[in-house]
């Protein structure tokens, strides 16, 4: 990659980071996963308690970008038609007429997603993965570019409908938002005290992540160097997942009892975009395994079926991750 091109995707990115920070104090992993999925024109899911600001990053980054936003909040009684839009039958011309839905936006975001029906939420699968959605006998194609950027609370349970795994495949990463550290959380407060002071002002964000902005680093990205030996690497990773692979490296690790189905071809072509995104983070124009290795737990968290038994043991996706990680060798 050309090294001016190089410098110029790092200032656009210490730019959009700098930005954010105006508004979201910490959550570094969060802000970079978003910026990640945007810049792969994947969608992403926060998981996470409330009150972690992730309504307000998403928020925020469509600030940031100048693209058009909705924000969709999830309940059980939504409908596919609140959401798609439907047909109106308009009484001069004796014909149906599209009112189309809130999804016809450039970023959207689903609030609270697994709150939503099956109908619902077998209603975003179309537009998540082709980019259009089917009102009457029509078939409309979505703003271009296109993301869904979904929360949902984990300690909640009643009058929730957990995502298929269909549905949470055509999610490119899967972001799990931590508490901030305590230097972090006295820094929202004091932040809060200030904006009180100056009557609920917030600081305003500067649009500097434009179509032609999100091009070039998709530019730089594609410029981004992979090893064949890392390519294989990856899908060494992503095939440890598969219970099938069992018989074939022994047991070393049992921790295949974990899994009751792995993750699909889709997480290779993640973990190759997604690496390449996570080397031009840190200023470099090829990809190294340790790239690969930052990037597999958003990746792969949510494509992994568990057991039962690993509910039983307390063994959530991210400690078998590792366990992936530790066994599959360095090329």
């Amino acid at each position: 990659m050309d090294q001016t091109k190089l410098e110029q995707a790092s200032r656009i990115l210490a730019e959009a980071r700098h930005e954010l920070a105006l508004r979201i104090v910490g959550q570094e992993p969060m802000i970079s996963g978003l910026l990640m999925a945007m810049i792969a024109g994947g969608h992403a899911l926060l998981e996470g308690v409330p009150g972690l600001a992730k309504t307000l990053a998403v928020k925020s980054l469509a600030e940031l970008t100048g693209l058009s936003f909705k924000r969709i909040q999830f309940t059980p009684d939504l409908l596919p038609a609140d959401v798609t839009g439907t047909l109106i039958w308009d009484q001069k011309s004796l014909s149906f007429s599209v009112r189309r839905g809130p999804i016809f936006a450039n970023i959207i975001l689903a609030d609270e997603i697994n709150r939503a029906p099956a109908k619902v939420q077998s209603a975003l699968l179309e537009a998540m993965e082709e980019k259009q959605v089917t009102i009457g006998e029509d078939s409309i194609h979505l703003p271009e570019p296109f993301f869904v950027l979904a929360t949902q609370n984990p300690i909640e349970h009643e009058g929730t409908y957990p995502l298929p795994e269909a549905e949470l495949d055509r999610f490119l990463l899967k972001l799990v938002v931590r508490y901030p550290s305590r230097e972090e959380e006295e820094q929202i407060v004091r932040r809060l005290s200030q904006e009180t002071a100056e009557r609920g002002s917030s600081s305003r964000i500067k649009k500097c992540l434009d179509q032609n902005t999100l091009q070039l680093l998709r530019d730089a990205v594609d410029e981004v160097r992979l090893d064949d030996a890392l390519v294989g690497y990856i899908v060494s990773i992503v095939s440890a997942s598969r219970p099938v692979e069992r018989a074939k490296r022994g047991s070393r690790d049992d921790f295949y009892r974990y899994i009751s189905f792995g993750a699909s071809p889709r997480a290779s072509l993640a973990l190759y975009r997604c690496s390449k995104i996570e080397a031009l983070f840190n200023g470099r124009d090829f990809v190294l395994p340790e790239d690969i290795k930052a990037v597999a737990p958003a990746v792969l968290r949510h494509r992994l079926v568990l057991s039962y038994e690993a509910e039983a043991d307390n063994m959530d996706a991210d400690s078998i991750i590792n366990r992936i990680l530790a066994l599959v060798p360095l090329p």
